[in-house]
């Protein structure tokens, strides 16, 4: 027939004939599609015979005794008794969804009561009010088992080992909201446990809870997106994530108008990001965008997520590739607005992220020039019994401080702060090891030195003294003696030592004898710095000391030996 049609004419007819395949093509895989969807939820799944679903279904005799048990036990107010258990496991297993309904009645009201554990058998009906045909027999059962299990009256493990984790995960194809709800949640509080997250990502779990964390109900979104967080705690896990896909989604909830789905997903982020592995994909979706998001967080008026937007560019700040263009993001306005910020964890916050920037060099002029070292100062005052703070804003002021920086340090007033600190902290307080190291660290620019020096005074000297003498912290005994022997280089602060000569002998002899080189290294610049005092150069020659030098000086050659001798030995290898 096509033979009568013109050439143009045919063409027209076979493209049409082809439009009409390729639709018909379409149209079978959006059927085929249609059917697998649908297939997995627990609507549609009947492990029932097809016969016994028309017909209303008739009380058994024994389940007719075990609803009477029931009933009696209910009306004794007792919530746990063994004695229930077999009307537990046959009401459960019954086709009368009344009776399934009492079932998990029975175990919504235990879950709100119970004050201890819950048995392990009593776990074993779980299984079929799980699986039931009823809507409402499932939302009463999954809500209890969520329940229990953020209550604590069960095992997370053995939840898992009994065999309830396969029904919990079907109930995520449920197309209930409330039992997509609550089996999240389920999901969520077992993944707590390190043991059953390989299980549940094992079992397929991942792909539909990345479906849920998009849906539309804000409860499951929630859920879904605290389980996905869960299973982020664990390496394996974390790849099984990133390879079904999740870093899109979990860049897509940032987005989230609800502040508990941006806090979930944002702690999942930054749990990947502590993988360096990670990185490429993560800066590759959507050309970087991600970066863009977390700098919006940063602004949330919600500190939970403000906080966690600065975890996650801590984590992804740690990439090398990436660390020159840092600045160029301008960041460092930012992290100085959440620096000022009254509220402990943001300031923390803001100060993970800025200790990473000052790891690289390149950033420290950009950094003082933001002004930021005056925040750092009064920030180590408002909390300078904080550890974390002392101990982050301490190795900022170390890493900032170079040649060219030292009058910024000295004109922010850091070193000012840092001597006033240390005056108040005791040695009970764990941030005074992080004050002592940064002025230790400091007193090696000598235009600090000569500030620090400037700016102490007796009461400074005799607590350096009293914490060099300490031999049960032998690190903060160190950076005392260490701050000592640095400023005893001036005329100026020897006259502040001369009153504690045999002091400072005492713990140069301690010194001498610690089977640590650093100490020893650190006595004989202690001797040398200070000898220059006449006062000093008398004590340093007493008997007692002048034998522990000669003993120093005979242990180092005999390592210069022994030193000596495997050089030779390799050069002849």
């Amino acid at each position: 027939m096509m033979e009568t049609f013109c050439d143009s004419c045919s063409q027209h007819l076979k493209n049409f004939m082809e439009l009409i395949q390729r639709a018909s093509e379409n149209l079978l895989q959006k059927i085929k599609y249609f059917f697998a969807s649908i297939q997995h939820c627990c609507c549609l799944k009947r492990n029932k015979p097809e016969s016994k679903r028309f017909y209303k279904p008739v009380l058994q005799q024994h389940e007719k005794e075990a609803a009477q048990q029931f009933l009696q036990h209910v009306e004794e107010s007792k919530v746990i008794d063994t004695e229930c258990l077999e009307a537990l496991r046959t009401l459960a297993a019954s086709e009368n969804p009344s009776l399934q309904q009492s079932a998990a009645l029975y175990y919504l009201h235990i879950s709100e009561q119970l004050k201890n554990e819950l048995p392990e058998e009593y776990l074993e009906p779980y299984y079929d009010l799980l699986r039931s045909n009823d809507l409402e027999v499932q939302r009463k059962a999954s809500l209890s088992l969520v329940n229990l299990l953020v209550e604590g009256n069960v095992n997370k493990e053995t939840v898992v080992q009994v065999g309830l984790l396969e029904p919990i995960l079907e109930l995520l194809h449920s197309g209930d909201a409330t039992v997509q709800c609550n089996s999240c949640a389920c999901v969520a509080t077992l993944a707590t446990s390190v043991l059953n997250r390989n299980a549940i990502a094992s079992e397929g779990a991942i792909k539909s809870l990345l479906g849920l964390a998009k849906s539309y109900d804000p409860r499951v979104q929630q859920n879904a997106a605290g389980a996905i967080l869960n299973l982020t705690r664990s390496e394996n896990t974390q790849h099984l994530l990133c390879k079904e896909g999740a870093l899109p989604v979990l860049i897509l909830q940032l987005q989230s108008p609800d502040s508990e789905v941006q806090y979930y997903s944002c702690s999942a982020l930054t749990n990947i990001a502590s993988n360096p592995q990670h990185h490429p994909s993560m800066l590759q979706i959507g050309d970087g965008i991600l970066f863009n998001m977390l700098q919006g967080l940063m602004s949330s008026t919600v500190v939970k997520v403000c906080c966690q937007a600065c975890y996650c560019l801590r984590n992804l700040f740690l990439n090398a590739d990436i660390q020159d263009d840092i600045v160029a993001m301008n960041y460092l306005p930012q992290l100085h607005e959440l620096l000022k910020f009254s509220n402990k964890l943001v300031n923390e916050a803001a100060l993970s992220v800025l200790s990473i920037l000052t790891e690289n060099h390149s950033n420290t002029a950009a950094i003082v020039s933001e002004n930021i070292l005056k925040i750092l100062g009064k920030l180590l005052l408002i909390y300078r019994t904080n550890p974390r703070v002392s101990n982050y804003v301490g190795n900022i002021i170390q890493k900032l401080a170079t040649s060219k920086t030292q009058q910024d340090i000295i004109d922010s007033r850091c070193v000012v702060v840092l001597l006033q600190v240390f005056g108040l902290l005791t040695i009970h307080d764990e941030s005074l090891l992080y004050v002592t190291a940064c002025i230790a660290q400091l007193t090696n620019n000598e235009i600090i030195r000569t500030h620090v020096i400037q700016e102490s005074d007796a009461n400074i000297a005799a607590h350096l003294l009293m914490l060099s003498s300490q031999s049960g912290n032998i690190d903060l005994s160190f950076q005392a003696a260490y701050i000592i022997s640095q400023l005893g280089q001036d005329e100026m602060f020897t006259l502040l030592l001369r009153p504690h000569i045999r002091e400072i002998v005492g713990y140069v002899l301690r010194f001498l004898k610690h089977q640590e080189i650093r100490f020893q290294h650190l006595g004989l610049l202690t001797i040398r710095n200070l000898r220059k005092d006449s006062h000093f150069a008398a004590v340093f020659s007493e008997r007692q000391l002048i034998e522990q030098l000669n003993n120093v000086s005979q242990q180092t050659t005999e390592i210069q030996d022994l030193l000596q001798a495997v050089l030779y030995q390799k050069v002849e290898n």
